[in-house]
């Protein structure tokens, strides 16, 4: 056996190890939001319950619009806030990446200090809240903290930098071509690896954010999927808390908690795990060539 073959052999067993390792806290998740809760207290998380319960799912569905409502705010604002995201991120990193604009380190350290300091939770708060004036709108789950990220912006300069050579740009000016026209027809066509890349990381920021929604969004109306499911479960610990049986409002039912937490992980991962199989392919290549430094 040929030494690339033994290589070959040992790097396919190590990924597998590391696939396995990453599959089984999963799927431990998805059966313990399937077993009973006194089995899980009394048992522990196991992948082998002994008495199966749908009753943290039987909670969620009695939600009914409540949580679809979520689950089309938190599509809403995914979906819009990585559009805007990705677009602003790459026109911004197109002139930190050219040569010849003159102003491109300025900019450059304006994009770099704001990894290394920031205003804080209060001042942000009074900004958006009295002078932008977003509070309980969909803005406030789009704009602050997400909507452009120094890394990212240094990730799409660098991957310009690298992957993209000067001559196809001098060629393109020689063509006539504007400044919009080489970013939007040759840039952005050649840097879909990178922008796979960012928009998958906006994009699961975006989706898992829930404090956003909890300083700047107090309408019920306005929730997403994730701060909903803070909301139960906050309402599930005071509910269990009380020794009345009656306000607990699930018939025989006893309200489950742990499980119900692994029901609430399961919701929130799913969309994430039909959607990354369709973008992995470009994550690695984006996140290597864009992190070399330029």
């Amino acid at each position: 056996m040929t030494e690339s073959k033994k290589f070959n052999r040992v790097a396919t067993i190590v990924l597998v190890l590391f696939t396995v390792a990453a599959i089984l806290p999963i799927l431990l998740i998805v059966l313990a939001s399937f077993t009973e809760e006194t089995t899980l207290i009394r048992d522990g998380y196991s992948f082998f319950p002994k008495q199966w319960s749908t009753d943290a799912y039987y909670y969620m569905v009695k939600q009914g619009v409540t949580i679809g409502r979520s689950y089309g705010i938190s599509f809403l604002v995914t979906g819009v806030g990585t559009t805007l995201s990705v677009l602003i991120t790459t026109m911004l990193a197109y002139p930190m990446a050219r040569k010849s604009f003159k102003y491109r380190n300025v900019l450059a350290f304006f994009v770099f200090f704001t990894m290394l300091f920031n205003g804080g939770i209060v001042p942000s708060y009074i900004m958006w809240t009295q002078i932008f004036h977003i509070k309980n709108t969909l803005w406030a789950l789009i704009i602050p903290n997400y909507l452009v990220s120094a890394f990212n912006v240094i990730l799409v300069k660098n991957y310009y930098q690298n992957s993209i050579p000067d001559s196809l740009i001098e060629a393109a000016q020689i063509d006539g071509a504007s400044e919009f026209t080489i970013f939007w027809k040759v840039m952005l066509p050649l840097a879909v690896p990178v922008i796979a890349t960012i928009s998958l990381f906006t994009g699961l920021c975006y989706w898992n954010d829930w404090t956003n929604g909890l300083y700047y969004v107090d309408n019920e109306k306005l929730y997403s999927i994730q701060q909903l499911l803070m909301k139960i479960m906050d309402n599930i610990q005071a509910l269990r808390s009380n020794s009345n049986a009656a306000l607990l409002g699930t018939g025989q039912v006893d309200l489950p908690g742990t499980s119900i937490r692994m029901a609430m992980a399961v919701i929130g991962i799913l969309p994430i795990l039909a959607i990354y199989p369709f973008i992995q392919k470009y994550l690695v290549k984006g996140v290597i060539v864009g992190a070399v430094k330029g």
